[in-house]
């Protein structure tokens, strides 16, 4: 398997578009939000021009809510349902009407650290970031009009993290009842058993539908929705993001914004550190809807060292994750191997993925749990050398699953410093 450091630069520039890179052709011949802030991440090692350009079409889609799409439809493609007729927002660029986790500004300032072209790389960031200062007062404004520091979901693919067993219990109150032919294209690409099930398609497009019928009004939908989830990793993920983007205000914002972005840090570590459970060993999502956590543990429990904001848990977590590894070869599952739901092969009720590896891997080198980290890093080299650059990997036997030569893989990879030449 060739997984040079060439071959991972390769398969970005297959993947570029003109700026904005799929994450694979075919199956996802669009600009995905979370995969650009990966991607960005690894263009920044070989290319930087490039890598500011990634982030500065992903910002093309923004709405003028401060909300930054999931998908940026920028030319047609006939291999992806649900395509722009499906979600018929009102963005000049044609976009979806939900976001995904906010990895942005994490890669603003990753890119702003290590660029070599300091005036440049300054400049780029400092254009950009009133923009992440509209996406994250966004996420305050429309996902958490109580100003509990959680911030709710309300589909299912705006955790990234699209089918979870996490998702099944609340998600069983959306009717698999869409008013939109359901037109699949996704199983075409890939087996069936790596993908989610019809049934889910019918409930996702269905949230669809309801929301385009409430013309994407971020009250509306989170007044009339029938799925509110506080995903673990989206708030963990947008509380690392908030860090960053509070290091960048302390070079191009105003003291106001500073302190804004503060208050929002203080509010969500203490919201995070009430999604944590003994029992799990992990950090587990909450239902919105009935105020319950919801007992399934996933990778995405382990997000809050990431954040730094796992205080007191870190020996925990590393625990838990010993306790999954004694069950897989691999880590780190993105559910819990023992659970009832886990799936090794279906998308994200098993199978391992490298970017949340990445996360988590720093997480624990963050909080003196070196052999947790290493051990991370050590799976995730081995599973790319046997599986190449697959969108993600069987944690039972290795193999790579979904699509091939997929652009965040190669990424991650490049950022974390992987692969040899």
């Amino acid at each position: 398997m060739n997984v040079t450091i060439e071959a991972a630069r390769s398969v970005l520039r297959a993947n570029d578009r003109g700026g904005y890179t799929v994450p694979t052709a075919r199956l996802y011949p669009y600009q995905w939000n979370w995969d650009s802030a990966f991607v960005a991440m690894g263009w920044i090692t070989f290319d930087e021009p490039r890598a500011w350009r990634e982030l500065e079409r992903l910002l093309e889609g923004q709405w003028d809510d401060g909300m930054v799409p999931h998908i940026i439809f920028h030319a047609p493609a006939d291999t992806y349902f649900p395509g722009p007729d499906v979600w018929r927002t009102a963005h000049t660029i044609p976009t979806s009407g939900i976001t995904q986790p906010p990895v942005l500004a994490t890669a603003v300032r990753r890119c702003l650290d290590v660029a070599t072209d300091r005036a440049g790389a300054e400049a780029r960031a400092a254009a950009i970031y009133p923009r992440l200062l509209a996406s994250h007062r966004w996420w305050a404004a429309a996902r958490d009009p109580g100003g509990t520091g959680l911030v709710g979901m309300l589909h299912p693919w705006e955790s990234g993290m699209d089918n979870s067993p996490a998702w099944d219990v609340p998600f069983a109150r959306v009717p698999p009842t869409p008013t939109t032919p359901i037109r699949r294209k996704d199983t075409g690409h890939v087996g069936a058993d790596m993908r989610p099930t019809d049934d889910f398609y019918r409930r996702v497009i269905a949230l669809i539908d309801l929301y385009a019928a409430l013309g994407w009004d971020p009250a509306r939908m989170w007044a009339q929705t029938p799925f509110k989830v506080a995903d673990v990793g989206i708030n963990a993920i947008l509380h690392r993001a908030e860090r960053d983007l509070l290091a960048l205000a302390g070079r191009f914002g105003t003291e106001a914004e500073r302190a804004e972005i503060a208050d929002r840090l203080e509010l969500s570590r203490d919201a995070i550190a009430g999604l944590w459970s003994w029992d799990h060993g992990v950090y587990l999502p909450r239902d919105l809807t009935t105020g319950e956590l919801i007992p399934v543990a996933t990778s995405a429990g382990f997000l809050p060292l990431y954040a730094g904001v796992a205080e007191g848990t870190a020996a925990a977590l590393a625990q838990t994750l010993q306790r999954w590894r004694m069950v897989v070869p691999f880590g780190v599952p993105s559910t819990d191997p023992n659970h009832a739901g886990f799936e090794p092969k279906r998308y994200w009720r098993g199978p391992v993925w490298a970017i949340v590896n990445w996360m988590i891997a720093q997480g624990f080198d963050a909080e003196t749990e070196p052999k947790a980290a290493w051990g991370i890093r050590d799976d995730t080299a081995s599973l790319i050398r046997r599986g190449g650059f697959a969108e993600y990997f069987d944690p039972t036997t290795g193999e790579g699953l979904g699509g091939g030569s997929f652009t965040w893989t190669a990424a991650v990879a490049l950022a974390w410093g992987l692969l040899e030449d």
